[in-house]
């Protein structure tokens, strides 16, 4: 039986609101870049970076964790004027985040 892959954990918060600042830019960008770029991928970008700040500033840390919160705060979005739905922002994210830590988004390594 395989292994389960360990929770990734982010380092705890220096600085949220950079973080979220961070996010929003590298979510926007590659919203743009996936499709179209179009005004409401700001938008997009926008929400996504204020669930993920909150969320760290209330000291979440699991990576796990703060998808599900933005999967499930995204919900309430209007997508209709987009190509994405909650499920790509909250696996971009996830994949942004990887990334800026160095893992391997296929095995986790």
């Amino acid at each position: 039986m395989p292994e389960p892959i360990p929770p990734i954990t982010l380092p705890p918060a220096q600085n949220a609101q950079q973080e979220g600042e961070w996010l929003r830019v590298a979510l926007a960008n590659w919203l743009d870049q996936e499709f179209i770029p179009e005004p409401v991928n700001q938008q997009i970008a926008q929400r996504a970076a204020q669930i993920f700040v909150r969320q760290r500033m209330e000291g979440e840390n699991d990576l796990g964790a703060l998808v599900i919160a933005i999967l499930t705060e995204m919900q309430a979005f209007d997508f209709r004027e987009s190509f994405y739905s909650e499920f790509a922002i909250a696996n971009a994210v996830s994949d942004l985040l990887l990334d800026s830590l160095g893992i391997d988004r296929c095995c986790g390594n």
